[in-house]
């Protein structure tokens, strides 16, 4: 029998919030259906990854959790609970009535995903009257002078589609380079995203730090772009980082030190880092720089999450709401920056002052449960089943590396709906797998705990295509529906007009939300 879950109300949810304590809100169903509501604060860790993810998600094992979350009519908190003591949770509850039970106690559901820095934006474009440009008026600029464009999203979004002449800049490192592409402090600079968050953050982070030119966001991004009927680019080269001169550097730690003052910022010397570990407090330890310089050297027990992406993905990075923010760069400039948006959004943030030993290199190995001992088949053995019609292949990876390539044959199933959809597949040896198979093993333990035999392919599909065959690509062979990620409005380039004006609508509105729902502790300086 197991043991039984207590259940926490929505009022006393608000409470924790409101007093700013630490609480992580877990919603465990996939990407997709969280996307669709739940309340602001609310972290979406699905059930399906539970173990691989909790530990670096949620480093303290006593911080207070609740879970919620159905799928087709299961409530799947029970088990999220249960394997989240399994992993050394002590403090688990569920929210009594899951999502239901939080719009009946009249908390405020919210759509999408990254919604307290989205939100954020609206807020800060709204106090601080954000200056920003049509689509047609940036078009109309650039055809009568030169102005500089930056894009401020992430390299790869940037190489899907991009305005033309715009160069990648990600929000973390303008403030640092934007004085080598705009010498001049006459020439206008404008900032775009994809759609208004990151652009309107990226234009108020260089007039928050001084920068000279007049600046402005395009209004809506790509989206706004694509709406006006004009053209993106497709593929753009990405260039090098462009060095900074000493002036500008000067420059720009003195104008990111000054606004992360005014925030409210920490500082602390890199010797007395190690008296922030508190057992007692949850404290993410995070390098704000780009992936290439993390790897070079970093300080001991940082991690690194690039500074724009860490202000768009806070509920991501620090499901514990309540915690402690220690941001490091090498420059005094990056982390500052990034450090004044989290102030502003409620965070008890830090900030190391450069100088400290850049001891670690490369990427720490991941702090995860070791998957449970499963047997397991080789790539060149399963190929021999397969071509004699004796194994049955289900791939429990992510849903768009299934698309682009999986064992030929193999069914996709998300892990947390498994069980009830083995029911349909025909007989034959059932063989798990995805793409480094520590996933598939997880699965394949459920399956096994159900009674049924399995076997994992060792290595995973990583390991099928290295030891030479060939991959099926496309999604064909369902047994669940592809709810692990929600699509973005805002990603691709085949997105309909109506969705993307509507995501712009529902962008608009999110102030009114932030009002109604009152947990936020935003301020804007």
């Amino acid at each position: 029998m197991h043991e039984h879950v207590p259940l926490i109300d929505a009022a006393e949810v608000r409470a924790l919030l409101l007093a700013r304590s630490e609480v992580a809100l877990l919603d465990v169903r996939e990407e997709d259906p969280f996307a669709q509501e739940h309340p602001l604060w609310a972290a979406n860790l699905p059930l399906s990854r539970l173990e691989p993810d909790a530990w670096r998600r949620i480093p303290r094992r006593d911080v207070p959790v609740v879970v919620y979350g159905v799928h087709a009519g299961h409530d799947l908190a029970p088990v999220a609970a249960r394997r989240l003591r399994d992993l050394g949770y002590v403090d688990v509850r569920e929210l009594d009535g899951g999502l239901a039970g939080w719009v009946a106690g009249g908390g405020e559901v919210f759509r999408d995903v990254n919604v307290p820095s989205k939100a954020f934006g609206e807020l800060v474009e709204s106090v601080r009257d954000t200056p920003s440009l049509s689509a047609r008026e940036v078009q109309e600029r650039l055809a009568a002078s030169s102005p500089v464009v930056i894009d401020v999203r992430r390299p790869d979004e940037y190489r899907a589609m991009s305005i033309p002449t715009a160069v990648s800049l990600p929000g973390g490192e303008a403030v640092l380079r934007i004085r080598e592409l705009a010498p001049d402090p006459t020439t206008p600079i404008i900032v775009n995203c994809a759609g208004r968050t990151r652009s309107i953050i990226g234009t108020q982070s260089l007039i928050n730090a001084g920068v000279p030119n007049p600046v402005v966001a395009l209004r809506n991004g790509t989206i706004g772009w694509t709406l006006a009927g004009q053209e993106l680019e497709h593929g753009a080269v990405l260039t090098g980082s462009p060095v900074v001169a000493p002036e500008h550097l000067r420059a720009a730690r003195s104008g990111a030190r000054d606004v992360a003052d005014r925030a409210g910022v920490r500082r602390i010397g890199p010797d007395a880092v190690a008296s922030l570990v508190d057992p007692t407090r949850t404290t993410y330890f995070l390098d704000v720089r780009t992936e290439e310089e993390y790897v070079r050297g970093h300080l001991p027990g940082f991690r690194h999450v690039p500074g724009g992406q860490l202000v768009q993905e806070t509920d991501h990075v620090a499901p514990v709401r309540g915690a402690r923010l220690v941001l490091a760069d090498d420059d005094g400039v990056r982390a500052s920056m990034t450090g004044s948006w989290l102030a502003q959004m409620g965070w008890e943030t830090y900030v190391v002052d450069p100088g400290g030993d850049l001891t670690e290199h490369g990427h720490p190995a991941p702090h995860r449960p070791r998957p449970p001992s499963v047997d397991e088949v080789t790539p060149d053995v399963l190929a021999g089943w397969i071509d004699h019609g004796d194994a049955v292949v289900v791939d429990v990876g992510p849903g768009r590396g299934f698309a682009r390539g999986h064992v030929p044959g193999a069914w996709f199933a998300i892990r947390a709906q498994l069980e009830p959809a083995l029911a349909g597949l025909p007989a034959g040896r059932l063989v798990l797998t995805s793409p480094d198979d520590e996933l598939a093993r997880w699965a394949a333990s459920d399956v096994q705990a159900a009674g049924r035999d399995v076997v994992v392919l060792a290595g995973g599909t990583d390991a099928w295509s290295s030891a030479g065959h060939d991959l099926d690509t496309g999604l064909d062979r369902l047994l669940t529906p592809v709810t692990d990620r929600y699509r973005r409005p805002y990603e691709g380039v085949d997105n309909h007009h109506d969705a993307m004006q509507a995501y712009l609508d529902w962008e608009l509105g999110l102030i009114a939300q932030l009002d109604r729902d009152a947990t936020h502790f935003f301020h804007v300086v």
